[in-house]
């Protein structure tokens, strides 16, 4: 359900409304927007739109306009029932950084974005406004975790991520394919989810079997190379969520762990401590 906006409600005309540019959402259901144009026919738009007003100067005076920051499905099933003016709450935001953020946290407590927009969305505040997953995460009420995971699967290729984005294949399937680092089985698993609709558990089991195949086969190729090392590279990456390379000499040899930004490798560490914290009886006290 919509959370409830605060301000003053004004009657704007519908065509004065243009969509945000930093909208996260990309894909709307046509059938969902019938549906809700047949309820706004009806009963009339029971929640506002959000906007921001524009003004740009012209030859003849000052032009105003107005820029969606949420309620696009709104909009939309407006038009589509030929409303002249629409309901709407308009909000003074000055910065670009500011609307995206507005557009984004809107959207969310509206309508769930997909994995892949919130991804894209997120990925934009990073790279383009210099927020870090911790900050991105503190607006949205997530975790730091829950964001890094979400801008991975902007790792995964295209026809993968727009499967995902139309909801043929789940954020944990696509979690999933980014542990398979061969590309050919990366595809042939992700054209079996698209197939069968393969469960996680099962997808699971398939993901193991076929990394710890492609073990085997880049043992036979490496000479003095040893299986064991490659299964422990597999078990490494899904406990660290990350890519691992264990090299060995001898008795002796190194662990390279891979991190593509600094809140990645703070994840990393964070599950690193979990993993060797002992744990102290309920009751007891620290030894001083």
């Amino acid at each position: 359900m919509d959370a409830p906006v605060q301000g003053p409600v004004f009657l704007i005309e519908t065509e004065r409304i243009t969509p945000n540019p930093q909208q996260p959402r990309r894909h709307f259901d046509e059938e969902g927007i019938r549906e809700l144009a047949n309820s706004i026919r009806e009963f009339g738009i029971i929640q506002p739109l959000v906007v921001t007003k524009l003004e740009r100067v012209t030859e003849t005076g000052t032009e105003v306009s107005y820029q969606l920051i949420a309620g696009e499905r709104r909009l939309l099933a407006s038009k589509m029932v030929g409303l002249e003016r629409v309901p709407a709450i308009v909000r003074s935001v000055e910065l670009d950084r500011e609307r995206l953020e507005l557009a984004i946290v809107e959207n969310i407590q509206r309508v769930d974005l997909s994995p892949i927009e919130a991804a894209r969305a997120y990925a934009k505040l990073q790279d383009q406004f210099g927020l870090t997953q911790r900050e991105i995460g503190a607006r949205l009420g997530k975790s730091r975790e829950s964001v890094a995971n979400t801008m991975r699967l902007l790792s995964l290729p295209n026809q993968v991520q727009e499967a995902v984005g139309r909801g043929k294949v789940s954020e944990s399937q696509a979690r999933m394919l980014l542990m398979v680092s061969d590309m050919a089985a990366q595809q042939s698993l992700f054209e079996d989810i698209l197939k069968s609709n393969v469960s996680v558990r099962e997808l699971k089991s398939r993901i193991r079997k076929t990394n710890e195949r492609i073990a085997s086969s880049e043992v036979a190729k490496e000479s003095g190379s040893d299986p064991e090392i490659a299964l422990v590279e597999r078990e490494l990456e899904e406990a660290l969520g990350t890519r691992v390379k264990v090299e060995r000499v001898g008795a002796t040899g190194k662990i390279t762990i891979a991190f593509y930004s600094p809140e990645e490798l703070h994840g990393i560490v964070d599950r690193l401590r979990e993993r060797h914290e002992p744990e102290v009886p309920e009751g007891s006290q620290p030894v001083l």
